[in-house]
């Protein structure tokens, strides 16, 4: 079956533009489109969607603001934000209300739909030039450990908890040479086909790698490892 999509976006023109293009693809079928939260939710009801492109500046509700009560809605429906915004505050803020990603609207077809495939595959994904703002973000803003390391910083989907294996630091010795190799790749937000060409392996190496990087460190997403090599030498 087609995956169910809802592109929520209150720029008619770009959203049609994307339903368009989207509706080329095979593998994506869009079950609804939306201007703002209200009209999202009622077409969440409507279409059950497997995941809804979500960009943050709606009229009324923004689309961060949105994304818990969208969750609610379909629990298990993946939240993929599609947005100018190059705020850090607007991505972490994204990021801790749920999103599973956050892409900006200069994204090439071909790389949004791979971010979609990925998501629902239980990836996390982020504008390469966000991820390094987000690493950026943490660093300057979670507080030191008295021994100099960056502290644990709270994300992923409960924001109250700090982010596994941040704190464990024993953890970081059960990593290969190699896998500190493609950890620290991924914390400058490069994708795994281009680890795979920086390292000269195949990219089906690569993500068995990231597979044993978060499995090692008890992390559950690429962003959390991004986060997690910020306070960290990884040579």
């Amino acid at each position: 079956m087609p995956i169910a999509l809802l592109v929520v976006d209150d720029h008619t023109l770009f959203r049609r533009g994307l339903v368009a293009l989207l509706s080329q693809d095979g593998r994506f079928h869009v079950a609804g489109e939306a201007g703002d939260i209200g009209e999202a939710l009622r077409c969440v009801e409507r279409s059950k969607p497997d995941l809804i492109l979500l960009d943050n500046h709606l009229p009324g509700v923004l689309g961060v603001d949105g994304i818990a009560t969208l969750k609610d809605a379909a629990p298990g429906t993946r939240i993929l934000m599609l947005t100018v915004s190059e705020n850090e505050d607007d991505l972490s803020a994204a990021l801790q209300a749920g999103a599973d990603g956050y892409l900006l609207k200069t994204v090439e077809l071909d790389r949004l739909s791979e971010s979609i495939i990925k998501v629902l595959d239980g990836e996390s994904v982020v504008s390469p030039e966000m991820m390094t703002k987000l690493v950026a973000a943490f660093r300057s803003k979670a507080p030191p450990t008295s021994n100099g390391e960056v502290a644990a910083v709270n994300g992923g989907r409960n924001g109250d908890a700090p982010v596994p294996g941040l704190q464990d630091e024993p953890a970081i010795a059960l990593l290969s040479a190699r896998e500190r190799e493609v950890l620290a790749l991924i914390a400058r937000g490069d994708s795994n086909k281009v680890i795979a060409r920086k390292l000269d392996i195949a990219e089906t190496t690569v993500k068995i790698h990231v597979q044993h990087i978060l499995r090692k460190l008890q992390l559950s997403s690429r962003v959390q490892a991004a986060v997690y090599a910020a306070g960290r030498e990884l040579g």
